[in-house]
């Protein structure tokens, strides 16, 4: 394989995020392909005996496995990582496992994690289940209460980890001063960034420790597959993740690596205009129902904060409405929006997340964090945002609203 100008630090730290999208981590091989090639390869051959044991060693360069090393996989770690201002990426099978991975890696019995309240469902499974079963401790903050996340550190604090934007109630965390409260007691903040994608918030100059993905969303951006990333320097991705990553194998694939990477290309496009379409809607239906929660609107309680932690506000919001059966009368009367959990898909999706993404929470425990009966939460996509109003005012003329 050779590598291309794409792989040269030098020279990427001078092109901008767009450029980088297209062109970052690329290596062509002897045939010179301009699309980046697929490795579908388990293994890897060698010429002589030397060879793989200088490999193995870590005293050459080159592939053994790829579960640690694959040449798709590989480029798609690095273009991520130049979007991110990263110096190291790791992919992971799904954004799930690269929460896990990220946290797991760093932890053991004894620690203490800090956590925000609102997450996504799963992420708070982690948090409130997973981790104490290992003698982990955890404490759950509002993230938006910055004397929160300081009251809540111990001598044995290792981690703060939390969403900005939150799923589904999209409360902004204050990367700087909660970043900064992490690195001034020794503690590893590792943000999930997947609402917003390094094309619309880089919670690393913001002083972060890691920032993880669910490339599945934004990235790869049209519903095809699952992934995940996890960014951080070079130190800790190579000494801290990568040893839990090749002995425990959450691994992303190749092809899916190589269709996040096709996402990759057309991601800032998307982002934009699926940011200013989402705005555009919730412009419009903002005076139709109770509570709209859009970081973008200056209705949002922290309005001002997104505007300065984001280059855009991106194509999720929320809003709320009385109760389930109002929530699912709406659903059920929709057109063109289709009734999906996922996010950042190029089409327009939307659902109920007290009954799917945080069904498994129970009814208090959403309340805890403000996911309550009538939340429902949006994505919108690339259809003509015209459309796509005119769809949630009939629906929410049938639902009484």
């Amino acid at each position: 394989m050779k590598k291309t100008t794409g792989t040269d630090r030098s020279i990427t730290s001078n092109w901008r995020p767009a450029t980088r999208a297209v062109r970052a981590g690329t290596w062509r091989s002897e045939q010179g392909e301009t699309s980046e090639a697929l490795f579908l390869t388990s293994g890897y051959t060698y010429d002589d005996a030397a060879t793989v044991a200088a490999r193995f060693a870590g005293e050459a360069e080159g592939m053994t496995y790829s579960r640690l090393q694959n040449p798709t996989v590989a480029m798609c770690e690095e273009r991520i990582a130049s979007l991110e201002g990263a110096e190291a990426c790791r992919m992971q099978a799904t954004g799930m496992a690269a929460m896990t991975t990220a946290l797991l890696c760093q932890l053991s019995a004894g620690d203490h994690v800090v956590a925000g309240r609102a997450a996504f469902g799963s992420c708070r499974w982690l948090v409130d289940t997973l981790l104490p079963k290992f003698g982990i401790e955890t404490t759950i903050v509002d993230a938006r209460d910055n004397s929160a996340w300081e009251a809540a550190i111990r001598p044995n604090t290792k981690v703060f980890f939390f969403e900005t934007p939150a799923n589904p109630t999209m409360d902004i965390a204050d990367l700087a001063f909660i970043c900064g409260l992490a690195r001034a007691h020794g503690i590893t903040s590792v943000v999930d960034n997947a609402f917003a994608t390094a094309a619309l918030q880089r919670p690393m100059e913001f002083g972060a420790d890691v920032v993880a993905y669910s490339a599945t969303k934004l990235m790869d951006g049209q519903g095809r597959v699952l992934a995940g990333a996890v960014c951080g320097s070079a130190q800790w991705i190579n000494d801290v993740l990568l040893p839990f990553q090749r002995n425990t194998g959450p691994n992303c694939s190749p092809f899916n690596a190589w269709v996040v990477m096709k996402g990759l290309e057309t991601l800032d496009l998307r982002a934009q205009r699926q940011s200013e379409n989402a705005l555009q809607v919730a412009r419009a239906i903002e005076g139709r129902v109770p509570t709209m929660l859009h970081p973008g609107l200056p209705s949002h309680p922290q309005h001002d904060l997104a505007t300065r932690q984001m280059d855009n506000f991106g194509p999720i919001f929320s809003f709320v409405v009385d109760g389930r059966a109002q929530a699912h009368a709406i659903l059920d009367a929709l057109e063109l929006v289709d009734i999906s959990n996922n996010i950042g898909d190029s089409k327009s999706l939307m659902c109920h997340p007290a009954s799917t993404t945080h069904a498994n929470m129970g009814e208090e425990g959403r309340d805890a964090m403000g996911v309550f009966e009538g939340m429902l939460r949006i994505n919108v996509g690339l259809e003509d945002p015209l459309d796509v109003i005119e769809d949630l005012d009939q629906a929410l003329g049938k639902a009484g609203l």
